[in-house]
């Protein structure tokens, strides 16, 4: 019963000292975390997305899995730019307000510094034949990425075996890739038949 107890209060001095820790770093290390990613990232926003997972889940297991899924899913759906949106979310949910601007600011130095350079010097970029490889070859890595950005969100909603989350992962692809509607539309209405199915539930414990 006493090895229990100590056990316990050790466990808390840890977790104290972990936090303290996480207190003192977690806003250089939010920078530099969304800062790096930002600028090695290529292809559009959906590319950060597993870097994201594997950054904030996988090493630094400050955010559940199922947490930066849905954060994501909220950046996706608001205006803007989902690798901003999503790092302002990432930074709140881990440190408050000063936390969502510095990752804002970490997501946003590289492209606007990379984007003035290149400014300066885009005519010999545009023609130049060693530029135009590396780009094409980028365009194939970055694909691959998004594949797998595709595969990691697809096998969460078929882990979870919920037929009402399959349905409406199977009509979103259908309606955007064969129907071509605008996937604003498309993730509003998702969006809206969730927010109709948690409202009945509700109801429906309710009345029982």
């Amino acid at each position: 019963m006493e090895k229990t107890k100590l056990e316990k209060e050790y466990a808390k001095e840890e977790l104290k000292k972990r936090e303290i820790e996480k207190g003192k770093n977690v806003y250089l290390t939010l920078f530099l975390s969304t800062f790096t990613l930002s600028a090695f990232t290529f292809g559009g926003g959906y590319v950060i997305v597993p870097l994201m997972k594997k950054k904030f889940v996988e090493d630094l297991k400050w955010i559940e899995e199922e947490e930066i899924l849905n954060l994501i899913a909220i950046a996706q759906s608001s205006p803007g730019a989902i690798a901003i949106n999503s790092s302002f979310l990432i930074g709140y949910k881990i440190a408050g307000v000063k936390g969502a601007f510095i990752t804002i600011l970490g997501s946003a130095l590289p492209p606007l510094i990379i984007l003035t350079i290149v400014s300066f010097f885009y005519t010999a970029f545009k023609t130049n034949r060693v530029i135009q490889a590396v780009l094409q070859g980028m365009q194939a890595g970055v694909s691959a990425m998004i594949a797998d950005v595709v595969i990691n969100l697809g096998s969460n909603i078929v882990k979870e075996r919920s037929l009402f989350s399959m349905i409406i992962m199977i009509g979103a692809f259908v309606v955007t890739f064969f129907l071509r509607i605008n996937v604003v539309y498309t993730i509003l209405f998702c969006g809206l038949i969730g927010f109709l199915r948690v409202m009945t539930n509700k109801k429906s414990g309710d009345n029982k």
